[in-house]
C-alpha cells in the first residue's frame, strides 16, 4: 500500500462511515490501546451530534486524530502516529517522515495537555465561531462567578449595615442644634443671616386630620400601607419628573431631617444611610409618630420650620384652627417652599402652586376611595376653593439691600451647591461672598444721585463682575424687596444695540476683518426681514468698516454682518460669552437680533462683556467664594472646573479687536458720556430699544465689567425728568460714569491690547460706481451686470461682491438660513429697528426720529 493510501486509511474515517465507524486500520483495537468505539466514548462529540451544544454552541471542534498525534495527550502516553502503520502493522516511517511532520504539528499546538489551536491548513476543522462568540464563551463563566459573589458579598455588607443602625442611638435635630446661616462680605464683615429658627412642636393630637389629609394626599397617599421606603414611589418620581411628587417617602424625609448622622450632602453614601434607616423606622416606629415627627421638621418656606410654624405663617392661625383647603395647601407647598412662599398674584409661579393645590385636592379623593378614614368623598372636595394667605414681609426687619443678598445667596448655594432653602437656614453654614459693600451701596446711589425724580414704575439694573474671576462685586437689587423682584440678578429688559459686540465677534472669529466694509445707507431691506432697517434718524454712512459701525452704532451694517456670520452663530457666541441660555427663548432667532431683540438682565450683559475683558475666556459669574459646614468642612461647588480655568468663548485676537473697536465708543462715539475723570481706558457699548422702553450701557476696564440699564416694569417708554432725548448714552452711561468712579478709585490705570486687525478686509457693499479711470474690461462687467434681470425686494444683496457677473437675487440663499419674519410692525417693542436709539446724542423728542419714515423699522 502507498503512503498516501495508509496515511488515508490510518488517519482519517472514510467519507461515507460513520463518525465513529471503522478507521483505516479496520477498525480493530491496536497493541495496548482501547477499542474503536471505547476511544470514542473517551473523546468529545463532534460539532453536529445531537448532544454536542454547548452554550451558544460554542464548544471546540474535534480534532482529527492526525492532530491528536501532533502533540501531548493530556499527560496520557502519545499513541504512535497512523502513518507509521499499514493495516495494523508495524512497519516504521524512514526517520524524516510522518514522525518529523508529527513534531512540525505538535509546534503548533498547546502544551501541557491544554486545548490546542486547530492547525492552519491542516487536516483538523476550522473554528468558525464570531469574534464576539469566542469572547463570551471564554469569560461567562468566570464572569457568572464573579456576578454571584458581588451579589453575596453585597447582601451581606447590607445585613450588617442594617443590623448596626440603632434609632436610639441616633442624634435628634432638635431646636438646640440647629443653626442659622452666615453670610458675609468680601471683607469679612457680616452681609446677612438666615434668621432666626422659627419653629414650635406640636403632638399628633394637636395635628387635624384635615391637615394629615392634605400632606398625605400631596406627599405619600399609601403612606399607611407602604414601607420605609417604596418602589412604586420612585418610579412615579422618575417617570413624571417629580411633578407627582418626589422619590422619597415620608419616612425617608423624616430620617433626613430629624437625625443629624445623615448629612444634606446628595451622594449615595449618604441616600444608602437614609434607606436603612428608613427601613428600620418603618418596622419599630409607629406612623403616626413617624408623620408627628416629620411634620415638626420639614421645612414650608417663610422661614417656617414644622407644620406648627407654617400654620402662622401662611394663616395667621394655630394649626388647630385649619381647614380641608388651608390642609391641602400647607401640603402642597412642601415640594417647593422657596418658591411658592411669596407668589405674586398673575405669575407663572401662582399657576404652579394652584395646579399642585389641585393635584392634592384630588389625592383627597384618591385616598378615600382606597380607604373611607382617610381623604374626603368628590361631593365634599369638590367644594373647596384655592384659600387666601396672609401678605408676608421678609425684609421687615432687615434692610432691603440684607434682604436681596441673603435671596442671591440662597438661589446660587441651590444652583451651584444643591443645597435646600431650609437646609441652608438651619444648617450652620458660613458662607462668604465676593460682595463689596461699598460698590453694594453704591449701586443704589448711583441712579438718584446722577437721575433724580425718576417716575416709580422705573426698574434700575447694575451688576458688576470681575473679569478674571467672574465673582460678582456688586448689584442693585431694588428699593422694595417684599414687592420688587431682584433687578439687576432676575429681571431682564431687551437688549438693543448694547447686544452688536456679540455679533463683532462671531464676524471676528470667522475672519471678517474691522477694516471689512459694509453698506451704511438707511434705509436698507434685508432677506429674512419684513420691514426696511434704517439707523438712528434715518442717517445714511456710506461705506463703512466695523469700527465706525461699531462707534456709530451703525444698524443697517451690523444686520448685514449678522446675516452674513448667521444667526445661529451670533447666539453660541453669546451664550458661551456668559449670557444665560434662557434668554435665547425671549424672541425669534433671525438677522434683527442683531439690534438686540432679545430681553438680557444686568448680570448677563456684566458676564458677556467681562470676557472680552478677559481675552475672550468666560469665568462663571458667582458670589459664593467660600462655602463651609457647622463641621468646618470646604464644601466643593459643582463648577469647581469651570471656575479654576474657565471656558474660551473666542480667541484672544478677537477679544483684543472688538475690545479696541469698542473703545471707540467711549472716545468720540456715542458713549462719550462714560469716560471716567482719570482717562483710563473705557471699552463699551451703548443700547436703546425700540420707542426707548429700555436703555443699557454696558463697559468694562481690564479689572471690572458693569452694566447699567433701565426700563419700565409697565413696559411703556422711558419717561425721566430732565432728559429728552433718552438713549443709552444720555442716561445709562452717566449712571455707569458716577459708579465706575468710586468702583476704580484707586485701583492701578491698566491698558487694554492693542488692536491685531486679525482676519481679512473683506468687501460687503456698497456697490462701487465706475469711475472715469475704469478699464474696458471694468466697463464691460458692470455693463454685463446692468443687463441682468433687476432683482425684486431688496434693493442691496448682502452678498459678497467677488464675481462682477454674479446675479442678485431676492430670494433667501443657503447661507442666509430661512427667511425670518418679524411681524413688520413698526414702532412695536420688537427692537428691530430702535426708533430714537442712541450713541450720537441727537436730539429727538418723539418716539421716531426726525426723517423716520412709517413702517420702517429705525434706530441705532
Amino acid at each position: 500500500m502507498s503512503t498516501e493510501r495508509r496515511r488515508n486509511a490510518g488517519g482519517r474515517r472514510r467519507a461515507s462511515g460513520p463518525p465513529e465507524g471503522a478507521r483505516g486500520d479496520g477498525g480493530g483495537r491496536r497493541a495496548g490501546g482501547p477499542a474503536a468505539d471505547e476511544r470514542a466514548g473517551d473523546r468529545r462529540s463532534r460539532p453536529g451530534s445531537d448532544d454536542s451544544a454547548g452554550f451558544w454552541d460554542d464548544e471546540r471542534p474535534r480534532r482529527s486524530r492526525a492532530e491528536a498525534a501532533a502533540g501531548p495527550d493530556d499527560g496520557r502516553r502519545r499513541r504512535a502516529p497512523e502513518q507509521s502503520r499499514q493495516g495494523g502493522g508495524g512497519r516504521r516511517t524512514p526517520a524524516g517522515g510522518a514522525r518529523a511532520e508529527s513534531g512540525r504539528r505538535a509546534a503548533a499546538g498547546s502544551g501541557g495537555g491544554g486545548r490546542r489551536k486547530t492547525p492552519r491548513g491542516g487536516s483538523g476543522e476550522d473554528d468558525d465561531r464570531g469574534p464576539v462568540r469566542r469572547f463570551f464563551g471564554k469569560v461567562w463563566k468566570p464572569a457568572l462567578v464573579v456576578c454571584a459573589l458581588m451579589f453575596v458579598t453585597g447582601v451581606a455588607v447590607l445585613g450588617i449595615a442594617y443590623a448596626r443602625t440603632d434609632l436610639a442611638k441616633l442624634g435628634q435635630q432638635d431646636n438646640a442644634m440647629l443653626a442659622s446661616t452666615s453670610i458675609d462680605y468680601a471683607n469679612g464683615e457680616e452681609a446677612a443671616t438666615t434668621g432666626e429658627i422659627n419653629r414650635v412642636m406640636v403632638t399628633s393630637e394637636d395635628i387635624p386630620r384635615e391637615v394629615v389629609n392634605g400632606v398625605l394626599a400631596a406627599e405619600q397617599r399609601k403612606f399607611y400601607e407602604e414601607p420605609g421606603i417604596s418602589i412604586t414611589g420612585t418610579m412615579r418620581a422618575v417617570l413624571t419628573g417629580g411633578a407627582a411628587g418626589g422619590g422619597s417617602t415620608i419616612t425617608q424625609q423624616m430620617a433626613r431631617n430629624y437625625y443629624d448622622t445623615l448629612s444634606q450632602e446628595r451622594t449615595y453614601s449618604r441616600k444608602l444611610r437614609e434607606i436603612l434607616i428608613a427601613i428600620k423606622a418603618g418596622q419599630q416606629m409607629p406612623a403616626d409618630e413617624i408623620l408627628e415627627k416629620y411634620l415638626n421638621t420639614i421645612y414650608f418656606g417663610r422661614q417656617a420650620y414644622g407644620v406648627q410654624a407654617a400654620s402662622q405663617a401662611y394663616f395667621g392661625k394655630d394649626v388647630q384652627e385649619l381647614n380641608a383647603a388651608e390642609g391641602v395647601f400647607i401640603g402642597s407647598i412642601i415640594q417647593q417652599p422657596g418658591n411658592f412662599e411669596n407668589v405674586e398674584e398673575g405669575s407663572d409661579m401662582e399657576d404652579i402652586l394652584k395646579d399642585r393645590w389641585e393635584y392634592t385636592r384630588k389625592g383627597l379623593i384618591e385616598m378615600h376611595g382606597d380607604n373611607s378614614e382617610l381623604g374626603m368623598p368628590k361631593s365634599e372636595a369638590d367644594e373647596l376653593e384655592f384659600p387666601e394667605t396672609v401678605d408676608y414681609n421678609p425684609g421687615a426687619n432687615v434692610t432691603n439691600q440684607e434682604a436681596y443678598i441673603r435671596q442671591a445667596v440662597q438661589q446660587e448655594a441651590n444652583r451651584r451647591y444643591g443645597l435646600e432653602p431650609g437646609q441652608l437656614s438651619t444648617g450652620g453654614y458660613s458662607i462668604e461672598t465676593s460682595l463689596d459693600p461699598e460698590l453694594m451701596k453704591r449701586a443704589g446711589e448711583a441712579f438718584s444721585q446722577t437721575l433724580p425724580d425718576m417716575p416709580e414704575a422705573t426698574v434700575q439694573h447694575l451688576a458688576s463682575v470681575e473679569p478674571q474671576t467672574g465673582e460678582i462685586k456688586a448689584f442693585y437689587g431694588g428699593e422694595d424687596f417684599s414687592s420688587d423682584p431682584n433687578n439687576s440678578l432676575t429681571l431682564d429688559a431687551q437688549a438693543g444695540s448694547a447686544f452688536k459686540p456679540y455679533v463683532l465677534a462671531t464676524g471676528l472669529e470667522q475672519g471678517i476683518g474691522l477694516e471689512s466694509t459694509f453698506n451704511g445707507d438707511s434705509p436698507q431691506e434685508f432677506p429674512g426681514i419684513a420691514e426696511p432697517i434704517q439707523n438712528d434718524s434715518n442717517e445714511s454712512h456710506g461705506e463703512v468698516d466695523l469700527i465706525e459701525s461699531t462707534a456709530k452704532s451703525i444698524n443697517t451694517s451690523f444686520v448685514q454682518l449678522a446675516i452674513e456670520t448667521t444667526p445661529n452663530a451670533v447666539v453660541t457666541t453669546a451664550d458661551d460669552a456668559g449670557v444665560s441660555e434662557d434668554q435665547f427663548e425671549t424672541a425669534d432667532l433671525g438677522p434683527n437680533i442683531a439690534l438686540g431683540t432679545y430681553r438680557v438682565s444686568a448680570l448677563d450683559q456684566a458676564a458677556g462683556f467681562a470676557t472680552f475683558a478677559n481675552g475672550g475666556v468666560h469665568m462663571p459669574q458667582h458670589m459664593i467664594t467660600e462655602l463651609t459646614d457647622a463641621e468646618g468642612d470646604v464644601v466643593e461647588p459643582d463648577d469647581q472646573a469651570e471656575l479654576e480655568s474657565g471656558t474660551r468663548a473666542f480667541s484672544q485676537d478677537t477679544a483684543a479687536d472688538a475690545t479696541y473697536a469698542m473703545t471707540q465708543v467711549v472716545d468720540g462715539g456715542g458713549g462719550e458720556s462714560a469716560a471716567l475723570p482719570d482717562g483710563r481706558p473705557v471699552a463699551g457699548k451703548t443700547g436703546t430699544s425700540n420707542s426707548a422702553k429700555s436703555a443699557w450701557f454696558v463697559g468694562f476696564t481690564p479689572q471690572l465689567a458693569t452694566a447699567v440699564g433701565l426700563s419700565r416694569d409697565d413696559g411703556q417708554k422711558l419717561v425721566i425728568p430732565g432728559v429728552n432725548a433718552i438713549y443709552g448714552g444720555t442716561t445709562s452711561a452717566k449712571i455707569w460714569k458716577d459708579y465706575m468712579t468710586t468702583a476704580m478709585d484707586g485701583k492701578e490705570v491698566q491698558q487694554f491690547p492693542e488692536p491685531v486687525y486679525a482676519g481679512s478686509a473683506e468687501r460687503y457693499g456698497p456697490t462701487p460706481t465706475p469711475t472715469a479711470t475704469s478699464t474696458e474690461e471694468e466697463t464691460e462687467e458692470e455693463e454685463e451686470q446692468e443687463e441682468q434681470e433687476e432683482p425684486e425686494g431688496p434693493t442691496w444683496t448682502p452678498t459678497i461682491p467677488t464675481d462682477p457677473t454674479d446675479e442678485e437675487t431676492t430670494e433667501c440663499r443657503p447661507e442666509d438660513l430661512p427667511c425670518f419674519d418679524d411681524g413688520g410692525d413698526s414702532g412695536d417693542d420688537s427692537g428691530d429697528g430702535m426708533p430714537g436709539d442712541d450713541d450720537n446724542d441727537d436730539d429727538n423728542d418723539d418716539e421716531e426720529s426726525p426723517g423716520t419714515q412709517p413702517g420702517l423699522l429705525s434706530g441705532e
